[in-house]
């Protein structure tokens, strides 16, 4: 069914939303959990994803100031959340082939990866500055949002926006297709990301149609974020096909690891056709052909 009248979901409150929803996570320990640096993490991208769609209503300063800030929070956070997310693609992978570890028991990269450091007693000084800086950042990014004016969005703007990151995720979709290198996939998916967050404001549009592709780009960024994980353990660990002196088990290791990225692979590339098809139009994919508000 078109509607002939539709409100698109309100920007403002969102995007204040994930910026106060990262301030509360910073506040609820001295130094912020495993899950609490995921979810802020989570929270910058979306940001950043909000602010792309509405560059086109922003001045170049402001859109610029945004988008920098929220990069520059994820980026201090990076370090943090990466060890753990190797560890624990690791330690599943241990359990799944506990003979195939038990060879790779000296292997130095392997063994440093799976050890797991206690929480220091007193935070870090460079981690103190870091915690400083990301506060600094979200309480300067809070007071901007508060008193940008955002209650007159052109919704002809918001959808040619959307549109111009549904054609920058089929470009990458269709170049990952003809040559899968790591590099390219790691970036298909953020930019996958970028169109699921920025789909999040259109589902008044058609709430059904839109949830479920949702859905879909949720599951198939989730099993690129798998096999990314999975290419930065065989990085960690300095792999490098054919050099003397590897081990049968190392090289076994690799193996079971590539089976694995064409498990997660076989998934991504049928779910990722049938939404990023060279020849399709966003308009068709999401249901719709009239926006007015």
């Amino acid at each position: 069914m078109v509607l002939d009248f539709v409100k698109l979901k309100d920007i403002k409150p969102a995007l204040s939303g994930y910026i106060s929803d990262s301030q509360r996570l910073m506040k609820r320990s001295p130094l912020p959990d495993e899950d609490a640096v995921h979810d802020i993490r989570v929270l910058m991208k979306k940001s950043r994803s909000t602010i792309r769609l509405l560059k086109s209503q922003l001045d170049d300063e402001s859109f610029n100031r945004e988008n920098l800030a929220y990069r520059e929070i994820g980026r201090l956070l990076c370090g943090w959340r990466e060890s753990s997310v190797h560890r624990k693609t690791l330690k599943i992978l241990k359990k799944e082939n506990p003979g195939l570890f038990t060879q790779l028991e000296d292997n130095e990269h392997i063994r440093k990866l799976l050890t797991k450091n206690d929480p220091p007693a007193n935070v870090p000084a460079e981690l103190s500055a870091s915690i400083e800086q990301i506060d600094n950042l979200l309480n300067k990014a809070a007071f901007r949002v508060r008193f940008q004016s955002l209650g007159n969005l052109n919704p002809q703007l918001l959808l040619k926006e959307l549109e111009q990151t549904y054609t920058v995720v089929s470009d990458i979709y269709l170049k990952c297709r003809n040559n899968p290198k790591p590099d390219w996939l790691h970036e298909f998916r953020k930019r996958g990301k970028d169109f699921l967050y920025q789909l999040y404001f259109f589902r008044p549009l058609n709430p059904s149609l839109i949830k479920d592709l949702e859905k879909r780009l949720d599951t198939l960024t989730q099993n690129m974020g798998k096999y990314n994980d999975l290419t930065q353990i065989m990085k960690i660990i300095d792999y490098k096909y054919g050099a003397p002196g590897n081990p049968p088990a190392l090289d076994e290791l690799i193996v079971v690891i590539k089976d694995k990225q064409d498990l997660y692979m076989s998934k991504v590339w049928p779910a990722a056709y049938k939404i990023f098809c060279p020849g399709q139009k966003l308009l068709n994919i999401l249901g719709f052909r009239l926006l007015v508000i």
